[in-house]
């Protein structure tokens, strides 16, 4: 199982660990994974995904897993995420494209 976010795409980074010397050696910093299970109201159903604790809050923010796919890019979601991203916006009807004034 690869340790990257479904939702961000937050995966792990390098750096280095600095000793009271001032050795420096190779690290990992790795995201916080969580197991969590959203709720959709488009598709009625509980969905399972391994997010980072920052998604969780994006998500909460964003008023549900729901808003959050359908603000989300396709780039940055896992194929499962987006899976479930092209099933909401087919229930639910894909938003239309906001106009600036200019």
């Amino acid at each position: 199982m690869s340790r990257r976010c479904e939702l961000t795409a937050k995966g792990p980074q390098t750096g280095h660990k600095v000793s009271h010397s001032n050795i420096k050696t190779k690290r990992r910093f790795l995201p916080n994974l969580c197991n969590v299970t959203f709720i959709s109201d488009a598709l009625g159903r509980n969905v399972r995904l391994r997010v980072s604790s920052n998604a969780i809050k994006s998500v909460d923010h964003n008023g549900g897993l729901d808003a959050f796919l359908i603000k989300a890019k396709a780039d940055v979601l896992s194929p499962r995420a987006l899976e479930l991203k092209r099933a909401i916006e087919k229930k639910v009807g894909k938003p239309a494209p906001v106009k600036q004034a200019s």
